[in-house]
């Protein structure tokens, strides 16, 4: 492509050059100190030279045309046609005027200068305000392809999982939601299926997608495109994802792959929730800094690098000391990520401890009073 426009601009040079041989416009010129040049070929070369120079300065032009934006072209082309009106009246007021109180010269320098003048300003004033106009309403006549639309296709497998409209709620997914038609065609057949869990799972994508378009914040756009040549719903997905230069949206591994390989973009909602995985578990022993003293009773405090809150039980004791502790659970709030954990050497003597039926301070008993108490700390955080 690159090789064709070249050969093209060459050629353009060429003919300027060729035209300007030919047609010779310095051929009675005697200004520019042509005067003393009488041989007609020298005359011919000068012209020739001329269009070669024209021919550079239209090239330059249109390398830097190339790059500004469509309402940027439209803008300049406008205000410059407006100026060059605006100058072409001035013009007229003035060539009325006698000789006598302006001159010929002086009417012609001053039609020119304001031609020059009015163009320039308009120009310079369209391109500038040219990013202001609203293509859309003519009506898709005009549209700039350099643009990208946000297209996002969503797929049957992430629609069920539900976790894509939390997701998009909660403002991280923007764009468009594309839901091709066969897919809710496909969602209709699960809904519709004899096998119970099939069906359940059917309705609750068809509840996903409820919610979805209830959403006002969220531009859900159903699409009719088929493609009855393409049996399988996943390459109808891939054809869809190409013509529209649209994401898809799955759970689906192997169409992970498959679209990756057809050159199609894949957002997985897995790898979104791998990636947002706690740093720790439940079970892992940690070494941490008992800050200060916690909410409820001989609870101690400390925090990560990350700012992390960490509860230990039973650490009051060792405030302004490190300990290691045993991660018991991690809570995530809108306020943030909470880690429960309590001294290693409690684990050590709880696992050596044996409950009774009848001892109200069982395994079972306490793990409930724990897990009251972490309720009432994100509480009081919220």
């Amino acid at each position: 492509m690159k090789l064709d426009i070249l050969i093209l601009r060459i050629a353009f040079v060429g003919m300027l050059v060729l035209l300007g041989y030919l047609l010779n416009p310095f051929e009675r010129t005697q200004r520019f100190g042509l005067s003393n040049i009488g041989d007609e070929n020298s005359r011919r070369i000068f012209s020739a030279a001329l269009g070669a120079v024209v021919g550079v300065l239209i090239i330059a032009f249109e390398l830097r045309v190339r790059q500004a934006s469509l309402k940027t072209l439209i803008g300049a082309a406008v205000g410059s046609i407006l100026g060059i009106v605006g100058a072409f009246l001035i013009g007229v007021l003035i060539s009325i005027q006698k000789e006598a109180a302006v001159s010929a010269e002086m009417q012609t320098f001053l039609t020119i200068s304001l031609a020059f003048f009015m163009g320039y300003v308009g120009l310079m004033v369209g391109a500038a305000k040219g990013d202001y106009l609203d293509l859309t309403a003519l009506g898709g006549i005009f549209s700039d392809k350099s643009v990208k639309r946000d297209y996002k296709i969503l797929d049957t497998s992430v629609i069920i999982d539900g976790r894509i409209a939390d997701v998009a709620e909660t403002g991280f997914l923007g764009g468009a939601l594309i839901i091709p038609n066969f897919i809710l065609n496909e969602l209709q057949q699960v809904a519709d299926s004899p096998d119970s869990s099939k069906r359940q799972r059917g309705r609750r994508g068809l509840d996903m997608l409820q919610r979805l378009r209830n959403n006002t914040k969220l531009d859900v756009q159903i699409v009719e495109t088929d493609f009855p040549a393409v049996k399988e719903v996943d390459l109808k997905l891939i054809e869809l994802g190409m013509q529209l230069d649209a994401v898809i949206v799955t759970n689906d591994f192997n169409l992970n792959k498959v679209s990756q390989l057809r050159g199609v973009e894949v957002l997985n909602i897995n790898e979104l929730a791998n990636a947002l995985k706690p740093v720790v578990l439940p079970g892992e022993a940690m070494r941490v800094f008992i800050l200060k003293e916690g909410k409820e009773y001989n609870q101690g405090v400390a925090y990560l690098d990350d700012g992390t809150m960490v509860v230990v039980d039973n650490a009051r004791r060792l405030i302004g000391k490190t300990a290691d502790i045993s991660v018991t659970s991690v809570l995530q709030t809108t306020a943030g990520k909470m880690i429960f954990g309590r001294l290693w050497e409690d684990k050590e003597e709880a696992n050596g401890e044996s409950y009774g039926v009848h001892d109200s301070r069982s395994l079972g008993f306490r793990k409930a009073t724990r897990e009251l108490r972490q309720t009432t700390i994100i509480e009081e955080i919220e």
